[in-house]
């Protein structure tokens, strides 16, 4: 498909129309300066505003003629928008009509400076290219899936609710790309990985990308949380606001403007280009643009170690954006002394990455570094067209005819036999209390108890026959009486996770790890797979009605093998949540990797 990408900023237009089967840039459009003197310049060559007045209009109703002309009759499928915030509305790419236009209009205020322009360029494109499907790509739809722990402010409820206060998470799209990249540079699947990316550019975020889910993100409710940006304070003590309101008689509009307009790198040093201060710190001995360098580089190291620390590990640090793919000094400075994550620098590799479109990822650890070091030239672009060609196509349109049983799995067990024997005695065997669902599992008579710092939590069934590694799989009740963090995993991917303490008649045993959340899932055949349209390891989600009200799931893992049978599987917190019944059935709504906005059953 042909896609024609728009990113609206608040004093310039970038536009490209890619082909998203070969990654071929067709077309390539800028408008600078787009509020006082702009021009129109494409690859080969720059016209200047042929209107006496200004602004996103007059150069989009300029441009849009000239691009089309310029592609000479070369069809265009679809439309992209970049759009910075999607709040609680947005969790996925989604078809803009004159509703979703409202709901973007109504988040203007938690993205005053981005989605004002993002919705201004839509409009104008909708009434230019009024046949071609247009397509919204946010920026925080990467990161719905943090946890609660982690999007969650230390306020009062009542006005997180009133408000819709919570992390949000930005540069979705980036974080998105450059995981998938280094996945398939390691030759890696990426729900293997644990990985922190690092988009740095004028704006910089964080994200620890735990086995292809974001699981934390340094940007918040708004862009301005976080790292030290080009204008941007990032991350600050509340209590200056109030002081400074109060000793400088700032309003709120003030200082709005001193954090996102005077502040970061440009406040310390008096410049936001990094070229510039490194130039200064190095050529001119300026203490400023040393100390705003500094600044930067321990903010940024501190967020890895946090992130290292979160994910318990780390396989990869990522670098993209302007700074991280073309700063060998920023990556020098925030790498040299990660050693004690296993993050070993070579310095010669580092200084000479050059990336490009023939190389848009290198390495620069040494070689026996445990964790890798990457740049990656980042692709948002590319990423909003691959999201938008897949809308237009509907791809993620699947045959939802059957309908899924859905099985609420109380807390339990699998053993090894090695642990079995050390809790029940050698030489011990299994002996089955009733068959389950899934074919050759049955719930053992045995039970055991597990003890965490808090409490303990008696009469643990086990589930036959033995594994090869001990799992136990808890809810999130369970975890809190336990007082243990223990990870939303999928099964068997037990690394890194929780341990705990288990105790048999006859024994008993501190698991270093093993204890974790399951991922809600469903098992099915390779047959069902091929009737539903998905494969092993898509993310869908799951249409649930009981009685006169339904519910959706979202984020459910499709676990797929010929010795499965069809049914979700979830615990039982969300299933005492949803008040389902023995008899409870789900309809897949959709398969593209994220959770859906779209409530829509696709028959």
């Amino acid at each position: 498909m042909n896609i024609l990408v728009i990113n609206c900023g608040s004093s310039s237009v970038k536009a490209e129309v890619i082909n998203t089967l070969n990654k071929k840039r067709l077309l390539k459009m800028t408008a600078e300066r787009v509020m006082d003197n702009a021009s129109i310049r494409f690859s080969d060559e720059e016209y200047p505003l042929s209107c006496k007045e200004n602004g996103h209009r007059a150069v989009l109703e300029q441009a849009f003629p000239l691009l089309v002309k310029k592609l000479n009759g070369t069809i265009i499928h679809g439309v992209g928008h970049r759009v910075v915030h999607g709040g609680d509305a947005f969790e996925q790419a989604v078809v803009i009509n004159d509703d979703v236009e409202q709901i973007i209009s109504s988040l203007n205020r938690l993205a005053p400076l981005h989605n004002p322009i993002n919705l201004k360029g839509i409009r104008i494109a909708r009434d230019f290219f009024k046949e071609i499907p247009h397509i919204a790509v946010f920026d925080t739809a990467f990161h719905n899936t943090l946890p609660k722990r982690a999007k969650t402010y230390a306020l009062p409820d009542e006005l997180c609710k009133k408000h819709k206060i919570r992390r949000y998470g930005f540069h979705g799209t980036s974080h998105d790309y450059v995981s998938q990249a280094a996945a398939d540079h390691l030759q890696t699947d990426i729900r293997a990985l644990r990985l922190i990316t690092c988009h740095l550019g004028n704006g910089c975020s964080l994200a620890a990308v735990e086995y292809g889910r974001s699981i934390e993100t340094s940007m918040g409710m708004t862009p301005l949380e976080g790292l030290v940006m080009g204008t941007r304070s990032g991350d600050i003590d509340a209590g200056i606001l109030t002081y400074l309101a109060e000793q400088e008689n700032m309003s709120a509009d003030n200082i709005d403007h001193l954090l996102n307009k005077e502040s970061g790198l440009k406040g310390i040093s008096g410049t936001n280009d990094m070229r510039d201060i490194i130039a200064k710190a190095s050529n001119e001995n300026d203490d400023a643009a040393r100390l705003a360098l500094q600044v930067f580089t321990h903010r940024l190291r501190k967020y890895i170690g946090a992130y290292a620390a979160v994910m318990g590990g780390v396989d990869a640090i990522i670098f993209t954006g302007g700074i991280g793919e073309n700063s060998p000094v920023v990556r020098h400075r925030t790498c040299q002394r990660l050693d004690f994550l296993g993050a070993i620098i070579n310095e010669d590799k580092n200084s000479a990455i050059t990336l490009s479109e023939d190389a848009p990822i290198q390495s620069f650890n040494m070689n026996h570094s445990r964790v890798q070091l990457l740049a990656i030239k980042t692709d948002e672009q590319y990423s909003i067209a691959r999201q938008t060609a897949d809308l237009v196509a509907e791809k993620n349109k699947v045959n939802t005819t059957p309908v899924i049983p859905i099985a609420v799995s109380a807390r339990h067990m699998h053993i090894t036999q090695e642990t079995l024997e050390q809790l029940f005695g050698a030489g011990y065997q299994l002996t089955e209390r009733n068959p389950l669902s899934q074919p050759n599992q049955f719930a053992a008579n045995e039970t055991v108890t597990i003890v965490g710092p808090k409490n303990k939590i008696e009469r643990v069934r086990i589930l036959g026959p033995v594994r090869p590694k001990n799992q136990i799989e808890i809810s999130r009740t369970d975890e809190f009486y336990l007082g243990i963090d223990a990870p939303v995993r999928e099964s068997g991917k037990t690394e890194n996770s929780a341990g705990c303490k288990v105790i048999g008649p006859k024994g008993e045993i501190n698991l270093k790890e093993g204890l974790i959340c399951a991922w809600r899932h469903i098992h099915m055949t390779p047959q069902d797979a091929a009737i539903f349209g998905v494969a092993d390891r898509d993310i869908v989600e799951v249409e649930v009605t009981e009685g006169s009200r339904s519910l959706t799931f979202g984020n459910v893992l499709i676990r797929v093998s010929p010795k499965y049978k069809l049914e979700m599987h979830i615990d039982t917190d969300e299933g005492n949540a949803a008040e389902l019944g023995r008899s409870a059935q789900g309809v897949l709504l959709k398969t593209d990797g994220k959770a859906s906005l779209t409530k829509k059953k696709l028959r």
